[in-house]
């Protein structure tokens, strides 16, 4: 077997970890950034006890892609968290200080206090969701990297005006996925008011996502090579457009499962394009794309692919096996009781 494919497996494995992670902890992030939507005091617990059960479990995810990425490709890791440090150390406080506002905020009954924790919360959420869109703007669309894989950047030079497009249309991906989850996991009065966000958030994404996707054919020519050289690969954005045109759908029948999974495979095509697009770059450089970051150069030796796959075996089971059980458990509609936050 060529030794080229296992850099191939695991360029595709860190992506589906990554996947995971957009698709699970993205509607509890999404769940977060529309919390101030509700006005009712009951109506803000039942949004975090939505989630309550999942969010801690859906950032397991993500912590195994970080170490898939450290394991199979230690130059990209090192170079990632080394030049998007100041955007990683904001990313790491608002995922800590929405855990923090889930767990503290009805420990006290005072108004004051638990409004306090509610913008917490909710601002958490969307600028978690912020970081992460911009920073695959920035991989996308190219960072000054050097012979030797060194980056020395700055938060404002990574808030240019291409990443902060892919930050928002990630901000309002999760928004819509959200907002179908609320559909699934209320009931009554709540949930009228649910259905009525479902429509404006796939507005907002589908708007967002034209745009970005307009902004990338013009600027990131790089990014559609691989559709042009292989036309087999524009079923995935059919494929997309068609996952998004079922939300509706589904909603309206009042088939709530169906509508989140089809947002789900939504988020999985997108990243899927963005996978296909970055092929092999896991960093694009620029302005001399010939130093950029792949899953060959900046790879592990084959022997570490190789026993990390094996690995990879045992544990994504495991990974995949927690995840099935915590939500079969929890399953349903949310009901507060004195254990609830």
């Amino acid at each position: 077997m060529d030794a080229a494919i296992y850099n191939e497996i695991w360029y595709v494995l860190v992506g589906i970890l990554f996947t995971g992670y957009a698709i699970l902890d993205g509607f509890d992030l999404g769940v977060g950034g529309l919390h101030l939507l509700t006005r009712t005091d009951t109506d803000r617990r039942i949004l975090l006890n939505s989630i309550g059960p999942f969010w801690d479990g859906n950032q397991v995810w993500l912590v195994t892609g970080g170490g898939a990425l450290f394991a199979a490709f230690p130059h990209v890791y090192a170079t990632a968290f080394s030049g998007f440090y100041l955007a990683f150390i904001l990313l790491l406080f608002t995922l800590i200080f929405r855990g923090v506002s889930i767990h503290v905020r009805s420990l006290r009954p005072g108004g004051r206090w638990r409004g306090f924790w509610d913008w917490a919360f909710s601002l958490s959420s969307i600028l978690a969701s912020l970081l992460i869109g911009v920073a695959m703007g920035n991989v996308a669309w190219g960072v000054p990297i050097g012979p030797d894989f060194r980056y020395f950047g700055s938060l404002p030079s990574q808030l240019h005006p291409y990443a902060l497009l892919t930050g928002v249309t990630v901000v309002a991906a999760f928004l819509m996925h959200g907002a179908i989850y609320l559909v699934m996991k209320t009931e009554g009065d709540l949930n009228e008011r649910v259905r009525e966000w479902v429509r404006p958030a796939i507005i907002f994404f589908v708007i967002m996502y034209a745009v970005t996707t307009l902004a990338t054919l013009l600027y990131l020519p790089q990014m559609v090579d691989p559709f042009r050289r292989n036309p087999a690969l524009f079923l995935v954005p059919v494929g997309t457009v068609l996952a998004i045109a079922n939300i509706p759908r589904e909603v309206h029948r009042g088939r709530e499962l169906a509508a989140f999974l089809s947002s789900s495979a939504a988020i999985a095509l997108l990243l899927g394009l963005f996978g296909i697009g970055m092929f092999p770059e896991f960093i694009h450089a620029r302005p001399d794309p010939t130093l950029s970051m792949t899953a060959y150069n900046a790879a592990s030796s084959t022997l570490t692919l190789k026993t990390m796959l094996v690995l990879a075996g045992i544990g994504l089971p495991l990974v995949l096996g927690y995840t099935v059980h915590i939500y079969r458990v929890f399953r349903g509609k949310v009901k507060l009781d004195g254990m609830s936050y």
